[in-house]
Protein backbone atom coordinates (compact mmCIF):
# COMPACT_ATOMS: atom_id res chain seq x y z
CA UNK A 1 0.00 0.00 0.00
CA UNK A 2 1.09 3.61 -0.56
CA UNK A 3 0.92 4.75 3.08
CA UNK A 4 4.51 5.47 4.23
CA UNK A 5 3.60 4.03 7.62
CA UNK A 6 3.77 0.65 5.95
CA UNK A 7 6.99 0.96 4.05
CA UNK A 8 8.63 -2.39 3.55
CA UNK A 9 10.19 -3.52 6.82
CA UNK A 10 13.53 -5.24 6.50
CA UNK A 11 14.81 -7.91 8.85
CA UNK A 12 18.47 -8.54 9.64
CA UNK A 13 18.74 -10.67 6.52
CA UNK A 14 17.41 -7.82 4.39
CA UNK A 15 14.09 -9.56 3.70
CA UNK A 16 10.63 -8.16 4.19
CA UNK A 17 9.23 -8.68 7.67
CA UNK A 18 5.92 -10.11 6.50
CA UNK A 19 4.62 -10.76 10.02
CA UNK A 20 5.07 -7.14 11.13
CA UNK A 21 3.64 -5.66 7.95
CA UNK A 22 0.63 -7.99 8.04
CA UNK A 23 -0.17 -7.06 11.65
CA UNK A 24 0.21 -3.35 10.92
CA UNK A 25 -2.03 -3.65 7.86
CA UNK A 26 -4.80 -5.40 9.77
CA UNK A 27 -4.50 -2.91 12.63
CA UNK A 28 -4.75 -0.03 10.19
CA UNK A 29 -7.83 -1.56 8.60
CA UNK A 30 -9.33 -2.22 12.06
CA UNK A 31 -9.81 -5.78 10.89
CA UNK A 32 -10.24 -7.72 14.14
CA UNK A 33 -11.21 -10.95 12.39
CA UNK A 34 -7.82 -11.11 10.71
CA UNK A 35 -5.90 -9.51 13.58
CA UNK A 36 -7.02 -11.59 16.57
CA UNK A 37 -5.36 -14.87 15.55
CA UNK A 38 -2.04 -13.07 15.09
CA UNK A 39 -2.33 -11.42 18.51
CA UNK A 40 -2.39 -14.80 20.23
CA UNK A 41 1.36 -14.97 19.69
CA UNK A 42 3.20 -13.15 22.54
CA UNK A 43 4.90 -9.96 21.35
CA UNK A 44 2.84 -9.51 18.19
CA UNK A 45 0.76 -6.72 19.76
CA UNK A 46 3.87 -4.55 20.04
CA UNK A 47 5.82 -5.26 16.84
CA UNK A 48 7.38 -2.19 15.23
CA UNK A 49 8.10 -1.21 11.68
CA UNK A 50 11.90 -0.72 11.51
CA UNK A 51 11.61 2.44 9.41
CA UNK A 52 8.62 4.31 10.85
CA UNK A 53 8.67 2.79 14.31
CA UNK A 54 4.92 2.28 14.04
CA UNK A 55 3.37 -0.30 16.35
CA UNK A 56 -0.12 -1.73 15.74
CA UNK A 57 -1.46 0.93 18.12
CA UNK A 58 0.12 3.70 16.06
CA UNK A 59 -1.28 2.16 12.89
CA UNK A 60 -4.80 1.79 14.26
CA UNK A 61 -4.86 5.39 15.49
CA UNK A 62 -3.20 6.93 12.44
CA UNK A 63 -5.73 5.26 10.15
CA UNK A 64 -8.54 7.27 11.78
CA UNK A 65 -7.15 10.44 10.27
CA UNK A 66 -6.97 13.92 11.70
CA UNK A 67 -10.23 14.74 13.47
CA UNK A 68 -9.16 18.36 13.85
CA UNK A 69 -8.98 18.91 10.09
CA UNK A 70 -12.17 16.90 9.60
CA UNK A 71 -14.01 19.15 12.06
CA UNK A 72 -12.78 22.27 10.28
CA UNK A 73 -13.90 20.88 6.92
CA UNK A 74 -17.32 19.92 8.27
CA UNK A 75 -17.84 23.30 9.92
CA UNK A 76 -17.26 25.15 6.63
CA UNK A 77 -19.75 23.02 4.71
CA UNK A 78 -22.39 22.36 7.34
CA UNK A 79 -24.90 24.68 5.68
CA UNK A 80 -24.70 22.58 2.55
CA UNK A 81 -25.94 19.52 4.37
CA UNK A 82 -29.53 18.80 5.25
CA UNK A 83 -30.37 17.11 8.53
CA UNK A 84 -30.56 13.63 6.99
CA UNK A 85 -27.21 13.94 5.26
CA UNK A 86 -25.61 15.24 8.45
CA UNK A 87 -27.01 12.30 10.41
CA UNK A 88 -25.68 9.82 7.90
CA UNK A 89 -22.20 11.38 8.03
CA UNK A 90 -22.17 11.18 11.82
CA UNK A 91 -23.27 7.56 11.70
CA UNK A 92 -20.57 6.65 9.20
CA UNK A 93 -17.94 8.42 11.27
CA UNK A 94 -19.24 6.66 14.41
CA UNK A 95 -18.85 3.22 12.82
CA UNK A 96 -15.23 4.00 11.96
CA UNK A 97 -14.29 5.22 15.42
CA UNK A 98 -16.07 2.32 17.10
CA UNK A 99 -14.10 -0.15 14.99
CA UNK A 100 -10.92 1.73 15.84
CA UNK A 101 -11.77 1.66 19.55
CA UNK A 102 -12.43 -2.07 19.41
CA UNK A 103 -9.08 -2.60 17.69
CA UNK A 104 -7.19 -0.48 20.21
CA UNK A 105 -8.89 -2.27 23.10
CA UNK A 106 -7.98 -5.67 21.66
CA UNK A 107 -4.37 -4.58 21.22
CA UNK A 108 -4.12 -3.47 24.83
CA UNK A 109 -5.68 -6.72 26.02
CA UNK A 110 -3.06 -8.55 23.97
CA UNK A 111 -0.14 -6.74 25.61
CA UNK A 112 0.40 -3.66 23.44
CA UNK A 113 2.71 -1.15 25.12
CA UNK A 114 1.05 2.22 25.64
CA UNK A 115 4.26 4.26 25.56
CA UNK A 116 6.24 2.76 22.68
CA UNK A 117 7.80 5.46 20.51
CA UNK A 118 7.72 5.70 16.74
CA UNK A 119 10.42 7.31 14.60
CA UNK A 120 8.92 10.74 15.33
CA UNK A 121 9.27 10.15 19.09
CA UNK A 122 5.51 9.91 19.49
CA UNK A 123 3.66 7.38 21.60
CA UNK A 124 0.28 6.15 20.37
CA UNK A 125 -1.30 8.59 22.81
CA UNK A 126 0.76 11.48 21.43
CA UNK A 127 -0.46 10.58 17.95
CA UNK A 128 -4.08 10.39 19.10
CA UNK A 129 -3.81 13.80 20.78
CA UNK A 130 -2.22 15.43 17.76
CA UNK A 131 -4.95 13.99 15.52
CA UNK A 132 -7.69 15.15 17.87
CA UNK A 133 -8.88 11.58 18.48
CA UNK A 134 -9.87 12.22 22.09
CA UNK A 135 -11.57 8.87 22.73
CA UNK A 136 -8.54 6.95 21.53
CA UNK A 137 -6.29 9.27 23.52
CA UNK A 138 -8.25 8.54 26.69
CA UNK A 139 -7.94 4.82 26.02
CA UNK A 140 -4.16 5.23 25.86
CA UNK A 141 -4.15 7.18 29.13
CA UNK A 142 -6.28 4.58 30.89
CA UNK A 143 -4.05 1.79 29.62
CA UNK A 144 -1.03 3.65 30.95
CA UNK A 145 -2.65 4.04 34.35
CA UNK A 146 -3.50 0.34 34.53
CA UNK A 147 0.02 -0.67 33.56
CA UNK A 148 1.65 1.74 36.00
CA UNK A 149 -0.58 0.70 38.89
CA UNK A 150 0.11 -2.96 38.16
CA UNK A 151 3.84 -2.27 38.21
CA UNK A 152 3.38 -0.57 41.55
CA UNK A 153 1.61 -3.62 42.95
CA UNK A 154 4.41 -5.80 41.60
CA UNK A 155 7.04 -3.62 43.26
CA UNK A 156 7.70 -1.76 40.05
CA UNK A 157 8.64 1.84 39.33
CA UNK A 158 12.06 0.54 38.26
CA UNK A 159 14.13 2.48 35.73
CA UNK A 160 13.39 1.15 32.27
CA UNK A 161 14.70 1.45 28.74
CA UNK A 162 15.15 5.18 28.32
CA UNK A 163 14.43 7.48 25.41
CA UNK A 164 16.71 10.50 25.49
CA UNK A 165 15.66 13.01 22.86
CA UNK A 166 15.72 16.69 23.77
CA UNK A 167 11.96 16.53 24.23
CA UNK A 168 12.18 13.58 26.59
CA UNK A 169 13.00 12.74 30.14
CA UNK A 170 16.58 12.78 31.23
CA UNK A 171 16.61 9.99 33.77
CA UNK A 172 16.77 6.24 34.00
CA UNK A 173 19.05 3.38 33.11
CA UNK A 174 18.66 1.68 29.75
CA UNK A 175 17.41 -1.80 30.38
CA UNK A 176 16.23 -4.32 27.85
CA UNK A 177 12.52 -5.04 27.86
CA UNK A 178 12.27 -8.81 27.98
CA UNK A 179 8.63 -9.11 28.95
CA UNK A 180 6.92 -11.60 26.68
CA UNK A 181 3.86 -12.42 28.71
CA UNK A 182 0.88 -11.11 26.78
CA UNK A 183 -1.16 -10.93 29.99
CA UNK A 184 1.26 -8.62 31.81
CA UNK A 185 1.75 -5.09 30.50
CA UNK A 186 5.26 -4.28 29.37
CA UNK A 187 7.22 -1.97 31.69
CA UNK A 188 5.87 1.54 31.69
CA UNK A 189 7.47 4.94 32.21
CA UNK A 190 8.39 5.98 35.68
CA UNK A 191 7.31 9.28 37.10
CA UNK A 192 9.41 11.56 39.23
CA UNK A 193 8.08 14.01 41.78
CA UNK A 194 9.23 17.17 40.06
CA UNK A 195 10.52 18.73 36.88
CA UNK A 196 13.92 18.05 38.32
CA UNK A 197 13.00 14.46 38.93
CA UNK A 198 11.07 13.35 35.85
CA UNK A 199 11.52 9.63 35.97
CA UNK A 200 9.25 8.61 33.13
CA UNK A 201 11.28 6.73 30.59
CA UNK A 202 10.01 5.68 27.21
CA UNK A 203 10.99 2.63 25.28
CA UNK A 204 13.77 3.32 22.81
CA UNK A 205 12.48 4.00 19.31
CA UNK A 206 14.35 3.95 15.98
CA UNK A 207 15.18 7.65 16.21
CA UNK A 208 17.12 7.22 19.45
CA UNK A 209 19.93 5.02 18.19
CA UNK A 210 22.14 7.94 17.14
CA UNK A 211 21.54 10.08 20.21
CA UNK A 212 24.22 10.96 22.74
CA UNK A 213 24.94 8.57 25.57
CA UNK A 214 22.40 8.91 28.33
CA UNK A 215 23.61 10.72 31.42
CA UNK A 216 21.65 9.54 34.38
CA UNK A 217 20.37 11.91 37.04
CA UNK A 218 19.57 10.56 40.47
CA UNK A 219 19.47 11.89 43.98
CA UNK A 220 22.80 10.48 45.09
CA UNK A 221 24.72 11.92 42.14
CA UNK A 222 22.90 15.23 42.42
CA UNK A 223 23.86 15.65 46.08
CA UNK A 224 27.56 15.35 45.20
CA UNK A 225 27.43 17.52 42.07
CA UNK A 226 28.61 21.09 41.66
CA UNK A 227 25.77 23.59 41.32
CA UNK A 228 25.51 26.77 39.29
CA UNK A 229 23.43 29.60 40.76
CA UNK A 230 22.14 32.34 38.44
CA UNK A 231 19.41 34.96 38.79
CA UNK A 232 17.02 32.80 36.81
CA UNK A 233 18.07 29.19 37.39
CA UNK A 234 19.73 26.62 39.59
CA UNK A 235 21.61 24.04 37.50
CA UNK A 236 23.51 20.90 38.38
CA UNK A 237 26.96 20.22 36.94
CA UNK A 238 25.37 18.55 33.89
CA UNK A 239 23.31 21.69 33.18
CA UNK A 240 20.07 20.03 34.22
CA UNK A 241 17.51 22.50 35.52
CA UNK A 242 17.05 21.94 39.26
CA UNK A 243 14.79 24.96 39.60
CA UNK A 244 14.09 27.91 37.32
CA UNK A 245 12.54 31.33 37.70
CA UNK A 246 9.77 30.60 35.18
CA UNK A 247 8.19 28.46 37.90
CA UNK A 248 7.54 31.53 40.09
CA UNK A 249 3.94 32.05 38.97
CA UNK A 250 3.20 28.39 39.71
CA UNK A 251 4.69 28.78 43.19
CA UNK A 252 2.66 31.94 43.77
CA UNK A 253 -0.55 30.17 42.86
CA UNK A 254 0.43 27.20 45.03
CA UNK A 255 0.90 29.38 48.13
CA UNK A 256 -2.37 31.17 47.46
CA UNK A 257 -4.21 27.83 47.42
CA UNK A 258 -2.38 26.29 50.37
CA UNK A 259 -2.85 29.48 52.42
CA UNK A 260 -5.97 31.15 50.97
CA UNK A 261 -6.51 34.80 51.78
CA UNK A 262 -2.84 35.02 52.84
CA UNK A 263 -3.51 33.30 56.13
CA UNK A 264 -1.01 34.39 58.77
CA UNK A 265 0.53 32.46 61.63
CA UNK A 266 0.34 28.95 60.15
CA UNK A 267 2.85 26.14 60.66
CA UNK A 268 4.77 25.42 57.45
CA UNK A 269 7.14 22.65 56.35
CA UNK A 270 8.88 22.84 52.95
CA UNK A 271 11.06 20.03 51.64
CA UNK A 272 13.55 21.21 49.03
CA UNK A 273 14.73 24.84 49.24
CA UNK A 274 16.40 25.13 45.83
CA UNK A 275 16.25 28.80 44.82
CA UNK A 276 14.01 29.62 47.78
CA UNK A 277 11.14 30.84 45.60
CA UNK A 278 8.31 29.30 47.58
CA UNK A 279 9.98 29.71 50.98
CA UNK A 280 10.14 33.46 50.49
CA UNK A 281 6.42 33.43 49.78
CA UNK A 282 5.76 31.34 52.87
CA UNK A 283 7.95 33.68 54.93
CA UNK A 284 5.80 36.65 53.89
CA UNK A 285 2.81 35.04 55.63
CA UNK A 286 4.65 35.31 58.97
CA UNK A 287 4.18 31.64 59.85
CA UNK A 288 4.07 30.53 63.47
CA UNK A 289 6.68 27.95 62.54
CA UNK A 290 8.62 27.49 59.33
CA UNK A 291 10.81 24.43 58.83
CA UNK A 292 12.91 23.86 55.71
CA UNK A 293 14.61 20.59 54.78
CA UNK A 294 17.46 20.88 52.25
CA UNK A 295 19.95 18.15 51.40
CA UNK A 296 22.44 19.67 48.96
CA UNK A 297 25.65 20.95 50.62
CA UNK A 298 26.03 23.83 48.14
CA UNK A 299 22.52 25.13 48.83
CA UNK A 300 23.07 24.77 52.57
CA UNK A 301 26.32 26.70 52.25
CA UNK A 302 24.52 29.61 50.60
CA UNK A 303 21.85 29.51 53.27
CA UNK A 304 24.53 29.96 55.93
CA UNK A 305 26.04 33.06 54.29
CA UNK A 306 25.60 36.31 56.27
CA UNK A 307 23.54 37.81 53.44
CA UNK A 308 21.14 34.84 53.31
CA UNK A 309 17.43 35.49 53.78
CA UNK A 310 17.25 32.24 55.72
CA UNK A 311 20.43 32.35 57.76
CA UNK A 312 21.01 32.68 61.47
CA UNK A 313 19.15 35.99 61.76
CA UNK A 314 16.05 34.44 60.22
CA UNK A 315 16.21 31.40 62.51
CA UNK A 316 16.51 33.66 65.56
CA UNK A 317 13.54 35.78 64.44
CA UNK A 318 11.03 33.01 65.15
CA UNK A 319 8.31 33.36 67.74
CA UNK A 320 10.17 30.85 69.85
CA UNK A 321 13.47 29.01 69.65
CA UNK A 322 13.50 26.34 66.95
CA UNK A 323 10.32 27.56 65.26
CA UNK A 324 12.23 28.85 62.23
CA UNK A 325 14.69 26.17 61.24
CA UNK A 326 16.73 24.95 58.26
CA UNK A 327 17.39 21.22 58.58
CA UNK A 328 20.44 20.07 56.65
CA UNK A 329 20.08 16.55 55.32
CA UNK A 330 17.75 14.19 53.48
CA UNK A 331 14.09 14.33 54.31
CA UNK A 332 14.17 10.56 54.79
CA UNK A 333 16.43 11.19 57.80
CA UNK A 334 14.93 14.45 59.09
CA UNK A 335 11.21 13.63 58.97
CA UNK A 336 11.40 10.78 61.49
CA UNK A 337 13.03 13.22 63.90
CA UNK A 338 10.25 15.76 63.36
CA UNK A 339 7.69 13.06 64.05
CA UNK A 340 9.55 12.03 67.19
CA UNK A 341 9.63 15.67 68.34
CA UNK A 342 5.85 15.91 67.87
CA UNK A 343 6.00 18.61 65.18
CA UNK A 344 2.72 19.18 63.32
CA UNK A 345 2.15 21.49 60.36
CA UNK A 346 -0.77 23.23 58.70
CA UNK A 347 0.95 23.27 55.30
CA UNK A 348 3.47 20.83 53.85
CA UNK A 349 5.09 21.28 50.44
CA UNK A 350 7.33 18.73 48.73
CA UNK A 351 9.73 19.68 45.93
CA UNK A 352 12.88 17.58 45.64
CA UNK A 353 15.29 16.84 42.80
CA UNK A 354 16.31 13.58 41.14
CA UNK A 355 14.11 11.32 43.24
CA UNK A 356 11.83 8.65 41.85
CA UNK A 357 8.07 8.79 42.18
CA UNK A 358 8.29 6.00 44.75
CA UNK A 359 9.87 8.50 47.15
CA UNK A 360 7.03 10.99 46.77
CA UNK A 361 4.59 8.16 47.37
CA UNK A 362 6.56 7.07 50.43
CA UNK A 363 6.42 10.60 51.79
CA UNK A 364 2.67 11.13 51.52
CA UNK A 365 1.90 7.58 52.59
CA UNK A 366 4.22 7.27 55.60
CA UNK A 367 5.07 10.78 56.80
CA UNK A 368 2.28 13.19 55.86
CA UNK A 369 -0.30 11.41 58.08
CA UNK A 370 1.85 12.10 61.15
CA UNK A 371 3.17 15.53 60.25
CA UNK A 372 0.08 17.24 58.80
CA UNK A 373 -2.66 18.67 60.96
CA UNK A 374 -6.06 17.05 60.43
CA UNK A 375 -7.30 20.24 58.74
CA UNK A 376 -4.01 20.91 56.96
CA UNK A 377 -3.05 20.94 53.29
CA UNK A 378 -0.31 19.10 51.42
CA UNK A 379 1.11 20.06 48.05
CA UNK A 380 3.94 19.03 45.76
CA UNK A 381 5.47 20.24 42.52
CA UNK A 382 3.64 18.28 39.87
CA UNK A 383 6.32 17.62 37.28
CA UNK A 384 5.20 14.05 36.72
CA UNK A 385 6.00 13.37 33.06
CA UNK A 386 5.59 17.03 32.17
CA UNK A 387 7.56 16.88 28.94
CA UNK A 388 4.84 14.78 27.26
CA UNK A 389 1.09 15.30 27.64
CA UNK A 390 0.07 11.65 27.68
CA UNK A 391 2.58 10.86 30.43
CA UNK A 392 1.46 13.90 32.44
CA UNK A 393 -2.15 12.72 32.24
CA UNK A 394 -1.23 9.13 33.12
CA UNK A 395 0.78 10.08 36.18
CA UNK A 396 -1.83 12.55 37.33
CA UNK A 397 -4.29 9.69 37.57
CA UNK A 398 -1.71 7.39 39.18
CA UNK A 399 -0.85 9.83 41.93
CA UNK A 400 -4.55 10.51 42.51
CA UNK A 401 -5.18 6.80 43.06
CA UNK A 402 -2.15 6.48 45.33
CA UNK A 403 -3.22 9.50 47.37
CA UNK A 404 -6.66 7.96 47.77
CA UNK A 405 -5.07 4.78 49.07
CA UNK A 406 -3.16 6.94 51.56
CA UNK A 407 -6.45 8.48 52.78
CA UNK A 408 -6.16 11.80 50.96
CA UNK A 409 -8.30 13.70 48.49
CA UNK A 410 -6.68 15.86 45.84
CA UNK A 411 -8.17 18.92 44.20
CA UNK A 412 -6.56 19.94 40.91
CA UNK A 413 -6.30 23.52 39.70
CA UNK A 414 -5.21 24.20 36.13
CA UNK A 415 -2.63 26.97 35.90
CA UNK A 416 -1.75 28.36 32.49
CA UNK A 417 1.93 28.18 31.59
CA UNK A 418 2.85 30.85 29.01
CA UNK A 419 5.12 29.00 26.59
CA UNK A 420 6.45 32.07 24.80
CA UNK A 421 10.22 31.82 24.98
CA UNK A 422 10.01 28.17 26.03
CA UNK A 423 9.19 26.58 22.68
CA UNK A 424 12.65 25.36 21.69
CA UNK A 425 15.41 23.59 23.54
CA UNK A 426 18.55 25.66 24.06
CA UNK A 427 16.73 28.94 23.42
CA UNK A 428 14.91 31.51 25.52
CA UNK A 429 14.28 30.18 29.02
CA UNK A 430 16.22 27.03 28.13
CA UNK A 431 19.43 28.73 27.05
CA UNK A 432 22.25 26.95 28.84
CA UNK A 433 19.93 24.19 30.08
CA UNK A 434 20.62 20.69 28.76
CA UNK A 435 17.02 19.51 28.55
CA UNK A 436 13.60 21.07 28.36
CA UNK A 437 11.78 19.53 31.29
CA UNK A 438 8.48 21.25 30.56
CA UNK A 439 6.56 21.46 27.26
CA UNK A 440 2.91 21.77 28.34
CA UNK A 441 0.69 24.85 28.36
CA UNK A 442 -1.14 23.86 31.56
CA UNK A 443 0.23 22.96 34.98
CA UNK A 444 -2.06 20.81 37.13
CA UNK A 445 -1.63 22.08 40.67
CA UNK A 446 -2.50 19.60 43.42
CA UNK A 447 -3.84 20.51 46.86
CA UNK A 448 -4.31 17.45 49.07
CA UNK A 449 -6.35 17.09 52.25
CA UNK A 450 -7.34 14.18 54.46
CA UNK A 451 -10.57 12.44 53.53
CA UNK A 452 -13.57 13.29 55.62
Amino acid sequence: MDDPAFAEGRGESGGIDINTQTILLHASNHDLVALKPLLRIPGNASVQDPETGFTPLHAAIEACGNANSQSESQSTSINDLNANDEGENEADEGVDIEKAKATVEELFLSGAIWNDLDANNETPGCLAWRFGQKELYNMCVNAGVRAEMLLGLMGGYEPLAGEDSEEEDKHGDELENTNEDENIPAPTPQAGNRTNGHEHNLAVGPAEEAHEEKRDVNSEDYLTSELTFTDTALLDEDANGVMMAWETDIMRRTVDLLLPNSQLGKRVLNIGFGMGIIDRMFRDTKPASHHIIEAHPAVLSKLREPSSDFGQNWEESGFAEGKYKVHGGKWQDICPKLLEAGEVFDVIYFDTFGEEYSQLKLFFSEFVPGLLDGEGKFGFFNGLGADRRVCYDVYGKVVELDLCEAGMDVEWTDVEVPLEGMERAGEGEWKGVRRRYWTLDVYRLPVCTFMG
